[in-house]
């Protein structure tokens, strides 16, 4: 298994982005993991996924980006490593996603 987690950070602002939602579900469109991000903007453990295609689906809305109430960020695990870190960088009318360590 390897394990997720993520982190928003605000462009605009410089500043974390806590209080969004995220879910991550496989390839079958199933949810395996739940959580929010903490007033650092992470969540340090969002789940345990095995190998395929997975979805991180953040509630932006949540966040008050009404142009992006959701983003979805799709990415292959292949477990050639046992973590991986999603951010997702965040501003009014834009956002960007890496591979982090």
């Amino acid at each position: 298994m390897t394990t997720i987690s993520t982190h928003v950070l605000d462009t605009a602002t410089g500043r974390p982005g806590p209080g969004v939602g995220v879910t991550i579900t496989d390839d079958t469109h199933t949810v395996v993991g739940r959580g929010t991000t903490d007033d650092d903007g992470r969540v340090a453990h969002l789940a345990d996924v095995g190998d395929g295609v997975h979805h991180l689906h953040f509630a932006t809305g949540d966040y008050g980006n009404p142009f992006y109430p959701e983003v979805v960020v799709t990415v292959q695990i292949d477990g050639s490593v046992d973590h991986y870190h999603i951010p997702l960088l965040l501003s009014t009318f834009g956002y960007t996603t890496y591979r982090g360590s």
